[in-house]
């Protein structure tokens, strides 16, 4: 089974980033993925998250968005996660602005795997300890380390 500890690193785990709106906080989400996954152009990524959004948003509540999608050229799911510096618009189911985002993108065969992994990241945002620990992280550290715990069942 894959873990969220494995395609989540460091690296891609961002706190205080600028989000400004809905478009731009997943514009940065797309160029933080190109820069880190050389193999993966921003630009492709990006696109294929606003045509996933505009299917339904994927804020989904108490200040969190799970942006996800398909991905051409992507050969095992990649995830990121960013703390916002200041809530943005994201046409929530409950309105809310949204400052959490999870990203999740997996190959274009996506598999049961695919969706396990979506239903882990939603379950583990849905308690409200975590979204907490998650907003308190002050750095690209802590917040990646919130992950960690979660998923070693600390």
């Amino acid at each position: 089974m894959i873990r969220l500890e494995n395609i989540l690193t460091p690296g891609r785990s961002l706190v205080n980033v600028p989000g400004g709106s809905k478009k731009g906080a997943l514009e940065q989400i797309a160029r933080l993925i190109g820069r880190e996954v050389p193999d993966l152009d921003w630009q492709v990524v990006f696109d294929s998250l606003i045509a996933r959004e505009k299917l339904g948003s994927t804020g989904f509540g108490n200040g969190i968005a799970i942006p996800h999608c398909r991905l051409k050229g992507c050969h095992s799911p990649i995830s990121a996660l960013l703390h916002l510096k200041a809530p943005v618009d994201f046409d929530a189911i409950d309105g809310a602005p949204v400052d959490l985002l999870f990203v999740l993108l997996v190959p274009e065969a996506a598999t049961d795997a695919h969706l396990e992994l979506l239903r882990q990241i939603a379950s583990m945002l849905d308690r409200k300890e975590v979204r907490d620990r998650l907003r308190s992280a002050d750095s690209n550290e802590a917040l990646y380390q919130v992950v960690l715990d979660e998923q070693n069942g600390h």
